[in-house]
């Protein structure tokens, strides 16, 4: 239960604003998409996002012309300079890490804080911070700008411009920047102090100076040169109008030749400011491994030099792949940021899996399938339960419908999980159909915002554009169950298309589609979903429940796999494993590094911009405030069991603080609890007799979820496997290998340590330790992700094994035949130039249907899919210019041709083009 906005226990976080509510009497007029459709017009009595000025109906009040267009971002850590809420001229506290920033009328403050500012106690509610204390403004002499506005924006990083009594000053600030970049007009430069400070050094067009026990240096132009006076730092930038300012990776010990020595490393960056940030991702299937790259442009505003100084958080630094850090690291509220140079980083995760539900290998048989079924029986008919019919409680309902029709469908309790279907089928199809009139079960969207707002909203999901993700993704998991039992209701043509715009709209999957921002929820480089659209805050943005930014993730794994929707399921594996590793660092400290030492919690319920909070929104009960971060326990959540110890440690601790064993929300505990100790958890869940469930849990799922842990053990991280939805689990030492199978044709899975599990059709099968077998889920799979060509249904693979010519090679390894050889881990990689090809030769004129590119890390951000009949006059088929995203991706084909090639004409990153894969399909 949330009632996540209706009162807070945050001291230091909160700014009070107003709420407005704006009433449109025009009749809702519906859009069609499929058999579904949503309103276009706000219905009566509904509101819209609120704030400063006119931002409701215009929310690009605060926009220059140069920001990209297309739907605006919200949900981010700088949000609230563009949203503007409470701060209607400049922003709030803006925590990019390691630096903190915040924009006034003389320029742009800067803070960076290493002491954390403890409140609470360490048995009670408790927060820490490393609050905005600003010792550095950079700015230009007499600009006394009214405003701040936003300028442009990239994956993570964000230009602010300030303008006033002829003056301006452009910044550019980002995650993980120590140096943060500035332009200037109508006057010098003019960097001021809250106190005075010291010069360690100042030669020409370099100082480093010390303020608030800090280290910074700023660079002008060459040719420049910097006069000190205690408090104000002045230059004339020698008319170039541009400089940058670092703080170092200092501390109190840290000696002035070393000061000098870390300025001379960063000096060579200076002037590369940076101009953009861009993520790309890639899920190798086949290793079962999740590769991210971050890259950054940068362009040298004198010299001819590349990259910068980058800070990575701890859940990207500890999976750092072809990267040294330096020795330094900055403090952060995330913890140790390492520091890398140059324009880009990856990281190398493992994907572990993620199932539909738990396998009955412990309760399907003897008394407890009788235990069970009784439970099962008594859900038959009020599966949902629903407790409110806004989106968020609606969506709690559709989550607990569909854990039992897992549960059901697994034990053959045909007539309990048609029900449950039923339920889900029935409420989907009624919220995702709009009409003149209709006002609530409806789902406006909003081309001002770029945003699908369903109506009744709650907890600020339209006012102001919370949590999205969280409700959102109870309804696409829903979807997802019900898609692999009734695939035409989730067929493109029905209601599918609802389904995919509620997936772009909470975490936009896809950049060539601008309805809505790229991953609206989701900060790309701290690695979780914010859940404030606005996050006017004086701590920044803030997250409480990463378990339901989590249960987002897994319905899109679950979907895309059930429809056959490669892009939606790997941008869900994406999310997942990303996120998992996040939730593990920030939320749980796992290894009891990242939070302050002396703040004495061992788990963080709320994380903040600035820090984080042993408390919620909405209670001070020790049951709800961890339980907050475990709901919904779903086949979705083994990631919260990586590591069991911890599991552990985190239920004891809650147990201490509230001076006994859990009287409020006890089932979601109990299953928590299962993932550390499973025989604990069930014997306490056997002792407790007659309980009050969570109001979004079942006993029948309860049960279900702790007795089979308790069969199977903890889960194994150690093993992963060449399909999504798969799962290794180990008890004294002997392993259960899990997959499901929800084809109507059998799969074979090959784990990484070698073991290998037939599925029969609609099958999930666990192999091993304990045995089992059972589902009847046979309808996954086969809703195509675009219209099917008409004449030969999605065709046929004919790329596979055929001829293949290059316009270049990398090295030996990565020759062009390695794109078409059926093998998931091999590539090809082509010069680090521009432009480069593969062509396939398909040995005769084929009837083409679509393309299929697996991108490795280096991928092309413009490149056309092109066809000829003689493989010399080539014909456009596909053209991305400018907005290519790697990873999975497919391109519809007409007509016939004997060749098809990938023409690359911009490369995403330094390297040169790397394709897994490239496949071609036909008609046979």
């Amino acid at each position: 239960m949330k009632s996540r906005r209706l009162a807070s226990l945050i001291t230091l976080a909160l700014t009070a604003g107003s709420l407005a509510v704006i009433a449109n009497v025009s009749s809702a007029q519906a859009a069609p998409v499929g058999a579904g459709s949503y309103a276009e017009t706000l219905p009566a009595g509904r509101s819209l996002p609120t704030g400063c000025g006119n931002i409701s109906t215009n929310p690009r009040q605060y926009v220059t012309s140069n920001a990209p267009g297309g739907a605006v971002p919200n949900n981010d850590w700088w949000s609230s300079l563009l949203y503007k809420r409470v701060d209607c001229q400049f922003s709030m506290p803006l925590f990019a890490g390691p630096a903190a920033y915040k924009p006034g009328a003389a320029g742009m403050g800067l803070s960076y804080q290493t002491d954390a500012a403890i409140s609470g106690s360490a048995t009670g509610t408790g927060e820490y911070h490393f609050p905005y204390a600003e010792h550095v403004r950079v700015g230009v002499d007499g600009l006394n700008a009214t405003q701040a506005l936003v300028d442009g924006w990239s994956d993570w990083t964000v230009s602010t411009s300030l303008s006033g009594a002829g003056r301006t000053l452009r910044a550019t600030i980002g995650r993980g920047l120590p140096l943060s970049y500035y332009e200037v007009t109508g006057g010098d430069a003019l960097i001021t102090t809250t106190g005075p400070a010291t010069a360690w050094s100042n030669s020409g067009n370099r100082i480093g100076f010390s303020i608030g026990g800090h280290d910074y240096v700023a660079w002008a132009p060459s040719g420049a040169n910097w006069a000190f006076n205690s408090t104000t730092i002045r230059s004339n930038l020698a008319g170039r109008g541009y400089l940058s300012v670092a703080v170092l990776p200092t501390t109190s010990s840290t000696s002035t030749a070393d000061k000098i020595a870390l300025a001379d490393r960063f000096t060579p960056f200076a002037h590369n400011h940076v101009t953009g940030s861009r993520l790309s991702y890639s899920y190798n299937q086949a290793a079962g491994t999740v590769t991210t790259t971050y890259a950054l442009t940068t362009t040298a505003r004198e010299g001819t030099g590349t990259g910068t100084v980058i800070a990575l958080y701890p859940h990207q630094w500890r999976y750092l792949t072809g990267s040294t850090p330096l020795a330094q690291s900055y403090i952060s509220p995330r913890g140790a940021m390492r520091i890398v140079t140059g324009t880009q980083f990856s990281t190398s995760m493992k994907y572990t899996g993620v199932l539909p539900e738990i396998p009955a290998v412990g309760d399907s048989s003897g008394a407890d399938l009788t235990t069970i079924t009784n439970y099962l029986n008594a859900e038959l008919n009020n599966p949902a339960d629903f407790r409110g019919d806004d989106t968020y409680w609606t969506g709690k309902g559709l989550g607990r419908a569909a854990r039992i029709a897992e549960i059901a469908d697994q034990l053959n309790l045909t007539a309990v999980r048609d029900n449950a279907l039923n339920v889900i089928r029935t409420r989907l199809t009624d919220w995702f159909t709009a009409s003149a009139g209709k006002t609530s079960r409806v789902f406006y969207y909003d081309r001002n915002w770029g945003t699908l707002i369903g109506y009744p909203a709650s907890y600020g999901s339209d006012q102001e554009l919370n949590d999205h993700h969280f409700h959102y993704g109870y309804f696409i998991a829903a979807a997802a169950t019900l898609a692999k039992f009734d695939p035409t209701w989730a067929s493109n043509g029905r209601y599918g298309g609802m389904v995919d715009l509620l997936i772009r709209d909470a975490n936009n999957y896809d950049r060539n589609d601008t309805r809505f921002p790229y991953l609206r929820d989701f900060d790309i480089y701290e690695g979780h979903d914010w859940a404030s659209g606005h996050g006017s805050f004086g701590a920044g943005n803030n997250q409480e429940s990463s378990s339901e930014g989590q249960n987002f993730a897994n319905a899109l794994i679950q979907w895309g796999q059930a429809t056959g929707n490669t892009a939606v399921r790997d941008a869900g594996i994406w999310i997942y494993t990303t996120q998992a590793a996040a939730i593990n660092e920030y939320w749980f400290d796992v290894r009891n590094e990242n939070f302050p030492a002396s703040w004495g919690h061992n788990y963080s319920a709320i994380v903040w911009g600035s820090g984080g909070a042993y408390a919620t929104w909405f209670s001070g009960e020790h049951e709800m405030i961890v339980g907050i971060n475990m709901l919904p326990i779903t086949g979705g959540q083994f990631y919260l069991g990586d590591y069991p110890a911890s599991v552990r440690s985190t239920y004891a601790e809650m147990v201490r603080n509230k001076g006994g064993e859990p009287t409020l929300w006890r089932d979601m505990l109990w299953q928590y609890l299962a993932l550390g100790d499973p025989d604990s958890a069930m014997s306490k869940l056997r002792a407790a007799g007659n309980y009050t469930p969570e109001e979004g849990e079942s006993r029948a799922h309860t049960f279900h979820w702790i007795r089979n842990l308790q069969a199977l053990g903890q889960v194994d991280t150690t093993v992963t496997a060449n399909h999504p939805l798969a799962k290794v689990f180990s008890k004294n030492g002997a392993k259960t290998y899990v997959a499901s199978n929800i084809t109507n044709t059998a799969q074979t899975v090959t784990f990484s340590d070698g073991r290998t599990l037939s599925l029969p059709a609609g099958k999930t099968v666990a192999s091993g330790a304990t045995n089992w077998t059972g589902g009847n889920a046979t309808g996954g799979g086969t809703t195509p992700t675009d219209p099917p060509p008409t004449g030969c249904g999605s065709g046929t693979l004919a790329s596979q094994g055929r001829p293949v010519t290059v316009s270049s090679t990398e090295a030996a390894g990565f020759e062009g035949g390695k794109a078409v050889d059926g093998d998931a881990g091999t590539r090809w990689s082509s010069a680090f130039a521009d432009p480069q090809w593969i062509q396939v030769d398909l040995g005769s004129s084929r009837t083409l249907t679509r393309a299929e590119l697996s991108w490795e890390a280096a991928f092309g951000r413009s490149y056309r899919i092109e066809t000829s009949a003689n493989g010399t006059t080539w014909t456009p088929a596909a053209t991305v210019t400018g907005t290519g995203a790697g990873g999975q991706i497919a391109h519809s084909l007409t007509g016939t041709a004997r060749y098809v090639r990938m023409y690359g004409t911009e490369r995403a990153t330094p390297y040169g083009y790397s394709l897994w894969e490239f496949k071609v399909y036909a008609c046979a």
